[in-house]
């Protein structure tokens, strides 16, 4: 069956307009908990040096494959040395919206090694296929899908986590893992859209060498200011919704088991999110609506003060035309590929250009990174 998606569903990806509204309680932000501003004094002064390597995804690239247009491939070395980008809303037609539609769909690199990356596969054998069940059924003049917010592995198990339902309305999000590499995988849990006023919604996973995922998290919804929530679950508890430790800002200060979480960054507009554990270190890359850049930060713990760390501005937008070093068209994303490096990084970058609906993929860009 061909999965044509409604005129409305064509544009929720906008860059500079995109959302419906969830509504946040102002109860979730913590009187005397300190505040972030974008544009503020720990902003960079010049934007970064960045490299595009090639396109990752797109007609030539994945359309052998079921795949030419597709979005976010966020990547995660799976225990069999490969390497699986889990994606986003994806269409095997003429263009975005045409043909059938699967949400999220892996497509997978033979080699893990940044420097070579080379979709050469895709989960589900020759031709694309959704990695879990997502019918996108209609609700009123929409449909569901299935948006991955993160994919990482824990001691040979990988981890996917999705945002269920009409996208920027998000009924709830779940949790699955897959022992084979990414080719099927088992439902964990779930939780409520609705918990901590929607900011646990998009959430990623940084891998310590403590035994603990620490996990960060926003509303998802680009439109709506969101507080930036950090957990802590231990990696053999990732399954269980109740082993989510939240870190509160409350009257002895800062500390684990709050009785509810803080926002450790103000609060923004957020696109994607992306946290990873690198060289004895953390970085944050995020797509940061206002203004709009993709950008990063790199900071020594997860419980570090985020509000006093440098912002590096990665990827900023431009006209058609325009593109040149780190200047990209309706960017989006930007995904830390595993094996990167402060000194040889590398990210994933997601473009969706509305008026051509043949621009539309994943690419790769080598960032020059502070350590």
């Amino acid at each position: 069956m061909t999965h044509s998606p409604a005129g409305n569903d064509l544009t929720r990806r906008k860059v500079l307009k995109l959302g419906i509204g969830v509504a946040v309680g102002a109860g979730a932000f913590a009187a005397g908990a300190p505040a972030a501003i974008a544009g503020g004094p720990n902003d960079p002064t010049a934007p970064t040096i960045a490299t595009k390597v090639k396109n990752l995804s797109g007609l030539a690239e994945t359309g052998p494959f079921g795949a030419p247009w597709t979005d976010l491939g966020i990547p995660v070395r799976c225990p069999d040395g490969t390497m699986l980008f889990v994606c986003g809303d994806t269409f095997d037609g003429s263009g975005v919206g045409d043909g059938d539609w699967y949400a999220p769909v892996g497509l997978r690199s033979s080699s893990a090694d940044p420097n070579n990356l080379r979709i050469d596969g895709v989960v589900g054998g020759d031709h694309a296929r959704s990695l879990v069940d997502e019918p996108h059924t209609w609700v009123g003049d929409k449909r569901t899908t299935a948006i991955p917010s993160d994919a990482f592995v824990v001691n040979g198990v990988m981890y996917m986590h999705l945002m269920r339902g009409v996208i920027y309305d998000t009924h709830h999000t779940d949790f699955w893992r897959s022992t084979d590499n990414g080719e099927t995988w088992e439902y964990l849990c779930q939780w409520p859209a609705d918990l901590y006023g929607g900011q646990f919604q998009q959430k990623t996973y940084a891998v310590a060498d403590d035994g603990y995922c620490y996990v960060l998290s926003t509303v998802f919804n680009r439109d709506v200011e969101s507080g930036m929530l950090l957990h802590r679950v231990r990696q053999d508890s990732l399954g269980n919704p109740d082993a989510y430790e939240p870190w509160g800002f409350t009257d002895s200060g800062w500390q684990w088991n709050a009785p509810a979480p803080t926002t450790v960054f103000g609060t923004r507009k957020w696109g994607e999110i992306c946290f990873r554990a690198m060289d004895g270190k953390y970085v944050l890359t995020w797509l940061n609506m206002d203004p709009l850049s993709i950008r990063a930060m790199v900071f020594p713990l997860p419980t570090s003060d985020l509000t006093r760390t440098l912002e590096q501005t990665m990827i900023l937008p431009c006209a058609p035309g325009q593109e040149a070093g780190n200047l990209v068209l309706s960017p989006y994303g930007g995904f830390v590929v595993p094996g990167s490096t402060f000194g040889d990084f590398h990210i994933v970058v997601s473009q969706w250009y509305v008026p051509d609906p043949t621009i539309y993929r994943i690419m790769q860009y080598r960032i020059a990174m502070p350590s």
